[in-house]
């Protein structure tokens, strides 16, 4: 089982579009899924047009009550995301565990849920760097952030960056002092609109950087995407792969460069 979190600092760059899009790519190859919707906005299980009050993400901060695990779609689960995990948070700030709930939880109820059935855990961060989100870098093999082009692309890829090398001298095993954040970062250049300054700046700029995998392209599709149709669905329709070949082409390829580098962390 490998756990990928999706981050971000900034908002509007797409991270929960391409947190769906790596889940189900993965299911549509058979793989089992589960989506963690740690987003405060709750996109992701708003997409599957759920709409939970009760057994969402928050109790696993609050230990409230159970956590309910929602079937959503072929080879694809969720556990719902919570408006108001932000007060569950707000709770937690100055317990001395605040980060490591995630981590107990998973442990504590790997059997009990059947946590183990997953090929993939994928967990869709809000855009900051707040309790939630290091409790899920806290678990996580690998993380991919997009990034956009942008007057300030470059600040908020750095702001991560040094915000999660903080965050690894903070989360430290005593007395070997080694970190307990193992996950490698990778960013995903997304919206790319080659006819572009912005965009031809952006990767030319990002050519050399081995932390960059692949790249998304700007495309109406991804408006058009439901639970009924998705982007993945679209890319298996022969007519509108033919149709849009390129596009698909670059994102199938992008796609299995993410699974490979997941596969190998």
């Amino acid at each position: 089982m490998k756990l990928i979190s999706f981050v971000a600092i900034k908002g509007g760059v797409g991270k929960t579009t391409l947190a769906l899009l790596n889940g189900q790519y993965l299911a549509s190859k058979g793989h089992k899924i589960l989506f963690i919707d740690l987003d405060h906005q709750s996109n992701l299980t708003h997409f599957y047009d759920v709409y939970e009050d009760s057994g969402t993400v928050a109790n696993i901060f609050t230990g409230s009550g159970d956590v309910t695990i929602l079937s959503v779609a072929p080879n694809i689960d969720l556990i719902p995301g919570s408006m108001r995990l932000d007060d569950a948070e707000r709770r937690l700030e100055t317990d001395p565990n605040q980060n490591m709930y995630l981590y107990d939880w998973l442990g504590d109820n790997l059997e009990s849920k059947n946590l183990d059935q997953y090929d993939y855990v994928i967990l869709d961060c809000r855009p900051d760097f707040g309790i939630a989100t290091r409790n899920a870098i806290a678990v996580s093999h690998v993380l991919f952030s997009p990034i956009i082009p942008s007057d300030f692309a470059f600040e908020a890829k750095e702001n991560l960056e040094v915000r999660l090398e903080q965050y690894r001298k903070t989360e430290i095993v005593r007395p070997s002092r080694e970190s307990l954040i193992t996950a490698q970062l990778y960013f995903v250049p997304n919206m790319i609109k080659h006819n572009t300054a912005k965009s031809k700046e952006l990767l030319e700029a990002l050519k050399n950087d081995k932390s960059v995998v692949g790249l998304i392209p700007q495309k109406e599709l991804f408006n058009r995407a439901t639970k009924e149709e998705t982007v993945i669905d679209m890319m298996l329709d022969s007519t509108l792969r033919s149709e849009h070949r390129t596009f698909f082409s670059v994102l199938e390829g992008t796609l299995n460069y993410i699974k490979e580098v997941t596969d190998n962390s």
